[in-house]
């Protein structure tokens, strides 16, 4: 992570909602990123597998810190996912974000969410906005 600014790895640790879901930053350098997550009893559906949504939730997360990864605010215009596979209770997964792209205004990336043990379940893709040409920091 030694490639990216403290400020922009602070900010995307101390994200709250991630936060609140466990998700944790692994690795971050510029256009790259791989957090994880363990899927609990508070994240299944009404079929007893991971909730699609908790799934997504890690892709964006991993999504969103490579897209900030740069230094330069970055929102998502759009994301894409397609399940693989059913993640079980008790799982970790992993989210690896790729740029594939990095254009003044936009940006494009892969994400992919595994298992440890290396079982996809699911495949994104992400387009963000880049901007402005400001950095993160303290408003005027």
């Amino acid at each position: 992570m030694q490639d990216v600014s403290a400020n922009v790895v602070e900010r995307i640790s101390r994200d709250p909602f991630t936060r609140f879901l466990g998700i944790e930053l692994i690795d971050l350098r510029p256009g790259y990123s791989r957090l994880s997550m363990e899927v609990t009893e508070h994240m299944l559906n009404f079929h007893g597998i991971g909730h699609g949504g908790a799934i997504f939730t890690l892709a964006d997360a991993a999504f969103a810190a490579a897209g900030n990864s740069h230094g330069q605010p970055a929102v998502a215009l759009t994301m894409s996912i397609n399940y693989i596979a059913a993640a079980q209770q008790g799982k970790r997964l992993i989210a690896e974000a790729k740029e594939q792209k990095l254009g003044r205004s936009a940006a494009f990336y892969h994400i992919a969410v595994k298992t440890e043990e290396g079982e996809l379940i699911a495949s994104c893709q992400g387009v963000v906005h880049r901007k402005g040409q400001f950095q993160y920091g303290p408003k005027a």
